[in-house]
């Protein structure tokens, strides 16, 4: 059908479908910025999961630098700031210790410092809050920094019974875990936040598990004084009975593994 120009005699006619397709084809595109896409990649890498485990590695060894520098172990010579005192001074320990738990300071030494500087109640109650906080701060790091990039390494079946142990029973087994004196604290920490067990159970584990081995250091440490009283030499009988039982199972075990 020709068009109204063509029907009056013109010269003009209207431009083939094909044409505009071309024309729109040929048309510069918009160019899109490279800066962006540099963005994207840049992000995957630094949140990859061997990323985020070298940022836990370097966080962990500059808290152990830390320790190295300011040693927090001549709180036991030197006592505590004067300025503190009470619940006060109880609530600012219970923090220390808990990032010197994460930054593996012993936990003994900083038992025997609660109860040196608070007492055995006072004491109990700020070493058992730092302990609990030292616990969630390192199963933080280790379950956003850690996990994603260990979890594909545990591919042994003593790796695999741990973690199945841990991720199917979180309560009772690391409520043993924490009962047990000759498992490390930081280790155990670390192992539950590379496991799928949850956040509230190993809080709960820890707190009630490592009342009785915090009860007798923080005693041990508030009647050093007097090392010949009834409730010291308690203490040192809960301290080292635990810790010869424990050596005899794991010496036990050892055995019984290798003959296997």
């Amino acid at each position: 059908m020709l068009d109204a120009t063509t029907r009056s005699g013109g010269t003009a006619t209207a431009t083939p479908p094909a044409a505009a397709t071309e024309l729109a084809l040929t048309a510069p595109a918009v160019a899109v910025p490279t800066s962006v896409g540099f963005a994207a990649r840049c992000s995957r890498v630094l949140l990859s999961p061997w990323s985020r485990l070298s940022l836990l590695v370097a966080l962990l060894m500059a808290a152990g630098a830390a320790v190295l520098l300011f040693e927090p172990q001549r709180l036991l010579a030197d006592g505590w700031p004067p300025q503190l005192g009470g619940a006060a001074a109880a609530v600012v320990f219970a923090g220390a210790y808990g990032l010197c738990a994460v930054a593996f300071v012993p936990r003994p030494l900083l038992n025997l410092a609660a109860g040196a500087l608070f007492g055995t109640q006072l004491g109990i109650g700020a070493a058992l809050a730092g302990t609990v906080l030292g616990a969630g701060i390192a199963f933080a790091l280790g379950r956003v920094l850690g996990q994603d990039a260990l979890r594909p390494l545990l591919r042994g079946r003593l790796l695999q019974g741990a973690d199945s142990q841990l991720s199917r029973h979180g309560f009772r087994s690391m409520l043993a875990i924490r009962l047990f004196p000759g498992v490390p604290f930081a280790a155990a920490n670390y192992c539950a936040a590379v496991s799928r067990m949850g956040y509230v159970p190993f809080l709960l584990a820890t707190a009630l598990g490592s009342i009785p081995n915090t009860a007798a250091y923080v005693v041990a440490g508030a009647r050093a004084s007097t090392p010949t009283s009834p409730a010291f030499l308690i203490a040192m009988a809960a301290i080292a009975v635990p810790a010869l039982v424990g050596a005899a199972v794991a010496w036990r075990k050892r055995h019984h593994l290798r003959s296997r």
